[in-house]
């Protein structure tokens, strides 16, 4: 907010601090509007660390192995996928949905167990019934 009242010798001390060079052009909109979004990427970057970490870290198996596998949220797939499990002879679409929920023939629900519980009647590791994760074989003495 307090761009558009600073002296173009400001604003150039300013861009001088954010870029550690010189503006490329003389030019008080240009200068105003490069100094704005670089606060504002500065401020993201600060807030949102977390974030930039995790695509470092995509980055950096894309460089290394040249694909990089599905991006999983908190465990949980993407907002917008789909799944489709074809179970007691009809599919069963489950759809996630931007806040994280899953959306199942018109209904909410807050986990892919429950959803599979509502589906089978019995319960389900929500992840393993649709194959997001395989099931943990049983050991000796787990019944």
């Amino acid at each position: 907010m307090a761009l558009p009242k600073m002296t173009m010798a400001e604003l150039k001390v300013q861009w001088r601090q954010l870029f550690e060079q010189e503006p490329i052009v003389d030019q008080r909109r240009f200068i105003e509007r490069r100094i704005a979004y670089r606060l504002q990427e500065l401020e993201w970057a600060r807030t949102h660390a977390a974030k930039l970490e995790d695509n470092r870290v995509r980055i950096d198996a894309f460089v290394e192995k040249g694909t990089i596998g599905p991006r999983i949220r908190n465990g949980k797939p993407m907002p917008g996928s789909v799944m489709v499990r074809h179970f007691g002879g009809e599919d069963h679409v489950v759809a996630v949905m931007p806040d994280g929920r899953f959306d199942y023939r018109g209904q909410c629900f807050t986990s892919l167990s429950a959803i599979a519980k509502y589906i089978t009647g019995t319960p389900w590791s929500g992840p393993v019934f649709f194959g997001l994760r395989a099931a943990k074989a049983k050991g000796k003495g787990d019944e």
